[in-house]
């Protein structure tokens, strides 16, 4: 934990500071054809991830590294010190958590947890291929794919009392449900 509170927190302190800051401001100014909780998914789901994303993206000095061995990661974040492995495992489910939380109350098309599981894996997989293919000096594990995903589909589960009961709600709807 203390090396990702070195590493990152500006971007931990600004995020706090700036996601409260960010909803009030669409709450408040919302478009008149907008409810107020779409500007309000909008806002969370950009203030959200892209913190996560820049941070995840930031180059670390060290060789890159791959590993595609589901679940080997893991045994090591939880057997480490308590930092550590609360850094690693909250941090990852973290990350596409917001994605998880906001898309469905935003978009109709997105409002189930398969959909969710496949968007939030294949983000995932974007992301370590990415870490792994710009060399930043970070390993590219299968088990990030898999918190990342579980996070998402957790906090989904979360907020689907908001984007259950407003599958019907035609102002949802920016894209044509499949």
């Amino acid at each position: 934990m203390g090396a990702a509170w070195r590493d990152h927190s500006t971007t931990i302190i600004v995020t706090l500071l700036v996601l409260p800051l960010a909803g009030v401001v669409a709450y408040l100014w919302r478009r008149r054809s907008r409810p107020r909780r779409l500007a309000l998914a909008e806002v969370g789901l950009v203030c959200w991830t892209l913190p996560f994303i820049g941070m995840l993206f930031t180059p670390q000095g060290t060789p890159r590294s791959v590993d595609l061995v589901p679940l080997h990661d893991l045994p090591s974040w939880i057997s480490g010190s308590p930092d550590t492995a609360i850094a690693q495992v909250v941090g990852n489910l973290m990350v596409l958590a917001g994605v998880g939380l906001f898309l469905p109350v935003r978009y109709r098309w997105a409002a189930s947890l398969p959909r969710i599981f496949v968007l939030a894996a294949a983000s995932a997989v974007l992301v370590e291929t990415l870490q792994w293919v710009l060399a930043i000096g970070r390993v590219s594990s299968v088990d990030d794919v898999l918190i990342n995903t579980a996070g998402a589909v957790l906090a989904a589960a979360c907020s689907r009392r908001w984007w259950v009961t407003e599958k019907a709600d035609p102002e949802r709807q920016s894209l044509p449900v499949p």
